[in-house]
């Protein structure tokens, strides 16, 4: 019996937080709300971490944030901005301030996508959307600002 409680607590974990189908005996509206105001919530906390990402995509980032993430459960708002900002990278989206930020991270950490960033030995660089900062001394220069 607990068994299957487990089984249909984590049905319901799965259909709130990376879209998997709605389990039986559940109201559809409900869980559409729930999940909406998941996304809602999760797109706040990676904004804290990714101040500049957000303030770059503006008005969009709410939704731009519930699209990437509607079927990713989280792995943390630090690694979910990063994962997010990437992403844009490679479509080509990232905003001139996300790519700064990116940068920035890129040059204090080493995150490979899958393990927990970790710090960078001195010096470290990054470079995203053609914005390129240096970590020299535990400090992060921007020495090309991405264009805007």
């Amino acid at each position: 019996m607990s068994g299957d409680l487990a089984d249909r607590q984590a049905a319901l974990v799965a259909a709130l937080v990376a879209g998997a189908p709605l389990p039986p005996g559940f109201d559809p509206a409900a869980l559409a709300a729930a999940r909406a105001a998941l996304l809602r919530k999760r797109a706040g906390d990676v904004a804290r971490h990714w101040p500049l990402l957000a303030a770059g995509l503006g008005a969009d980032w709410p939704a731009t944030f519930a699209r990437w993430a509607a079927r990713r459960p989280t792995r943390g708002s630090l690694r979910d901005g990063w994962d997010l900002a990437r992403d844009l990278r490679g479509q080509g989206t990232l905003p001139p301030l996300g790519a700064e930020e990116l940068a920035a991270r890129e040059a204090t950490h080493r995150y490979d996508g899958h393990r927990p960033p970790r710090p960078r030995r001195l010096p470290g660089w990054g470079r995203a959307g053609g914005a390129v900062a240096v970590q020299v001394a535990g400090r992060v220069r921007l020495l090309r600002p991405a264009r805007r």
